[in-house]
Order: structure tokens, then sequence, then C-alpha cells
């Protein structure tokens, strides 16, 4: 059964015109919850989060949203699955970095080069959050930040199957230039719900793209969406037209990779270098889509174009 927005959903004068507020947060011993109506929707992960048992203690992370939810209460991230213990929900670490003349993996920890942490909230508010993560790199004597990032998370309901979560990345350099060197992933993340493989989901991008040709093409947005349980639901993932190198390249997994499971990445540095010079300020935004049903391309048009106001 198809899901569609109304137009008032697609400009936000639905939220405009409410006057209860339906948000909340709080702050459990790990995570930071935030809700709509009651509803939990995303769990932002400030603790430290430990792998697995038996799985090397590198693979320990934080600052990620995991779970994130539909209003129905599906999840639909996942994180330290077999397949890529390095995996975080919604994250956001780089791969390969020059800095200070040595190149540092930031990504696959694993490899204990570099990590992205949480450090301090600097707010927190009933719908919102800013944390504040350090880059770090650990291949040397002594640890050294280089890299600090501050992430705004923002959610607005949009009715009673959709809402928005909006991300907006700061980006601060130290007295050192952080190069991204061109790679075929890295930057922004969702990994997707275990429910998902090629089997019970679908891909589809601004330009047209499915599953079958999607990875590495450009991409405005990417829709995604599945089967959850009995129900079905998703997410549309958008890049603001300010971000670099916008339409951004995508890292999706072909569906004969990992067992048809789904990684999305929007990667800004597949195609080119880029350069964060030491002393300066640098931005990414995105806007999650989050929903229950199914809403097809015309209405990921109107929400994109809704987003590119």
């Amino acid at each position: 059964m198809k899901y569609f927005f109304s137009l008032a959903v697609v400009t936000f004068i639905l939220m405009a015109s409410c006057s209860k507020n339906p948000y909340a947060s709080r702050k459990e011993s790990e995570n930071l919850v935030l809700s709509i109506s009651d509803i939990d929707v995303l769990s932002y992960r400030f603790e430290t989060m430990p792998p697995p048992a038996g799985v090397d203690s590198a693979f320990h992370r934080s600052g990620f949203i995991h779970p994130l939810k539909t209003l129905a209460g599906h999840t639909i991230t996942t994180i330290h699955p077999e397949d890529h213990y390095h995996h975080f929900g919604v994250w956001n670490p780089w791969t390969r970095v020059l800095f200070e003349g040595d190149t540092i993996d930031f990504w696959n920890i694993g490899g204990k080069q570099g990590t992205v942490r949480f450090k301090e909230f600097k707010k927190i508010g009933d719908n919102t959050f800013s944390a504040h993560h350090e880059h770090v790199v650990l291949k040397q004597q002594s640890e050294k930040v280089a890299l600090h990032e501050i992430q705004t998370v923002t959610v607005t309901e949009l009715d009673e199957k959709a809402y928005a979560l909006d991300f907006d990345i700061e980006y601060q350099t130290t007295d050192n230039d952080f190069k991204l060197i061109e790679y075929r992933y890295g930057g922004f993340s969702i990994r997707a719900t275990k429910e998902w493989t090629d089997a019970n989901s679908e891909i589809l991008t601004s330009e047209g793209m499915n599953r079958e040709n999607v990875d590495g093409s450009l991409a405005k947005w990417c829709l995604v969406q599945g089967e959850l349980g009995n129900d079905h639901g998703g997410f549309l993932l958008m890049s603001n037209p300010n971000n670099y190198n916008h339409p951004e390249p995508l890292r999706i997994w072909p569906k004969e990779m990992h067992d048809g499971y789904v990684f999305v990445n929007v990667c800004p540095i597949k195609t080119k270098d880029w350069v964060l010079k030491a002393g300066n300020t640098y931005k990414l935004q995105y806007r999650i889509v989050v929903f229950d049903g199914e809403i097809d391309e015309t209405q990921a048009k109107k929400l994109w174009n809704s987003y590119n106001q």
C-alpha cells in the first residue's frame, strides 16, 4: 500500500500550526533518546559501546545513532554486524586522511590508526542536540585530535507516519590541514537493518538508479524502503545542494555483496580530494525522512523540493 505525503507535510505547515509540543529528550545511562508524542525515534550513543563478546576491543565506538526507528517502532539501523564490526547505525568517519605527513584511517577502527569519539554535548533541546566529536589519531605514541566536529541533529514531525531528521555537521580544523584523499567510501553513512536484503527491499535515486546500477552514481537523494516485519517502511536520504561535490557520489553495496544487506554512503571524496585547510571551518548537511508505509518517486521529489527551497 503506497503512502502519500500531503502538501502540508512537504511544506512543514502541519508542524507550524501545531500548538502542543510533541517532542521530548531524555538522558539515559549511555544514550540520549529523542521522542515524538512519547514514541522513541532515535538513540544517540554518547558513552563508548563495546564490541560483542569475543571481538577485538578496538571495535568500540561512541558518537553514533542507533537505533533509528519509524514511528510504528520499527528499527531501521544496525550496529556491529558480523560482516563489518566497524559499522554503527548512522555515523560519519573518513577513510583516508593525510594529516601531518601520515595517512590515517578513521573508518576501519580495527586497524587502530584512528577513531571518532564523543567529547561533550554543546546543547540538548526537546527535539535537538549538538554533540562535539573528536577525530583522533591513535597510531602515534600519544593520541592527537586531528579534527573537531560539531554535529547538530534536529527532529521534525511531518505527520503520524513520518518525521524528518536534519544533520548539520561543522568541521573545525586544528593547526594542520586535514586532507581527505579520494577514496571509494567515507563520510555520512547508514547501515540498515538486517531485516533488509535485496530480496525484500528496494533503492531508488534522484537520477533513476536502482540496486542494479546505483553504486558509484551521483544523486541528490536516495530512497531506501522495504519490509519491516509484517509492515513496510524506509528512509529518504537527501544531500544539501551546498555540500562539497554535490550531487554527491554514492557507495551502495551491489546486491550480490554481503548477502544483499543494505549499506548507504554519500561520499563526496569518491571522485576527488577535499582539503580542509588549517584553522578553517567547513560544513555538510543532510536530511533523512523516516517513514512507515511506502513512498514513490513523485513523493520523494516533493520532499526533495521542500529541502531544496
